[in-house]
């Protein structure tokens, strides 16, 4: 967060005001509470990166919360089935490396689920035969079914999920989150904390 003593605010138009800053107060979402909070106690900091960050972490974690009912009834974890669906639509073995980069996971997290699918028939591991220390891993007959039978069912979960918002919202908001994640991903680095200048 920003202080902002002086001029306006960056992003802000010349009066000083971010647009929209002045509707959040009346919002109902459990955000706004903490947001009139912490302007009570810092008027000079600009709450604005709460506002979108906040929002966005507690949406997440809600819908953590409410779990996947598809998958649940499944008995997968989200973390299995995008495992699951990464070896479906690439349409080729991966590597547990490969994995962890197309599931944004750990090394270790990857070969726990590995282990755990295949336990369950789901994936099989083939070493390759020219590098002893590297696993190729696919999907069983059995583990692309479910994912087949799986993801229609999936996608009208997340579909009813989003209905709070009208298609119109639905694209506005997938559009400025395209938007962020292209800009973190690119930049991500560049924005470590306590990184030397």
């Amino acid at each position: 967060m920003t202080a902002t003593n002086g001029g306006p605010k960056p992003g802000s138009d010349a009066t000083g005001t971010r647009p929209g800053a002045g509707t959040d107060p009346a919002r109902g979402d459990t955000v706004s509470a903490v947001v009139r909070q912490w302007r009570a106690v810092h008027p000079d900091l600009d709450t604005g990166p709460m506002e979108v960050i906040g929002r966005i972490n507690r949406c997440a974690a809600l819908l953590q919360q409410a779990e996947d009912a598809p998958l649940r009834r499944a008995g997968l974890s989200r973390a299995e089935f995008d495992l699951l669906g990464a070896l479906r639509r690439t349409g080729h073995e991966l590597t547990p490396g490969e994995l962890a980069r197309e599931t944004f996971s750990s090394g270790a997290a990857v070969t726990k689920r590995i282990k755990q699918l295949t336990e369950r028939g789901l994936v099989e591991r083939r070493g390759d035969t020219r590098d002893r220390r590297v696993a190729h891993v696919r999907l069983t007959d059995t583990g692309r079914d479910l994912v087949d039978g799986i993801l229609p069912e999936q996608l009208a979960y997340e579909t009813a999920v989003l209905s709070v918002l009208d298609p119109a919202g639905q694209g506005e908001l997938a559009g400025l989150l395209a938007e962020l994640l292209s800009r973190l991903e690119g930049r991500m680095s560049g924005l470590r904390v306590g990184a030397p200048g």
